[in-house]
Parts: structure tokens; C-alpha cells; sequence
């Protein structure tokens, strides 16, 4: 589940995300609000536009297109911390 505060953002890349599959796959977009802003090869090249267009004090949403997502897990079970 997004950030609250990245929700329109996040919803924004999943109505567009069949498009940028199609066109970008395995390159970074950069989102803001409802506005798809560009596309990077790079993460670092997507975030240092969110700077410069965006800027530093304002939240964007920088992600790998990708029409199939990684499921993170962890190979063991982790108990939780004791007080």
C-alpha cells in the first residue's frame, strides 16, 4: 500500500502503466499528483529531475516501469523484538 501521501501518485502509474510497459519498460518515470512528468534510464536521473522540476521540498513518486512486480519476502521467520 502507497504512502498516503503518494496515493494520487500511485494511481496515476496504474492508469498509465500499461502504456509505459508498452513504450519503457525497465526505465524510471517520474510522477507527480496526476501528471506523469517523464521518463529516465536511470533512478538516479529520475529523482535528480524530481529535484529540479519538482523541488526538494515537495513530494514525487519515482518508480521502475515493469509489467511483472517483485514480490519481496524473507526467507525466515523473525520473531518480534522483546521489551
Amino acid at each position: 500500500m502507497p504512502l498516503e501521501s503518494l496515493k494520487e501518485e500511485a494511481e496515476t502509474y496504474e492508469r498509465h502503466k500499461a502504456e509505459l510497459v508498452k513504450q519503457n519498460e525497465g526505465r524510471f518515470v517520474l510522477i507527480k499528483g496526476s501528471r506523469v512528468a517523464g521518463v529516465w534510464d536511470t533512478y538516479e536521473d529520475a529523482v535528480s529531475a524530481g529535484y529540479r522540476e519538482i523541488g526538494v521540498n515537495s513530494p514525487f513518486f519515482v518508480k521502475q516501469i515493469s509489467g511483472v512486480e517483485r514480490v519481496q519476502f524473507i526467507s525466515r521467520e523473525i520473531a518480534p523484538c522483546q521489551s
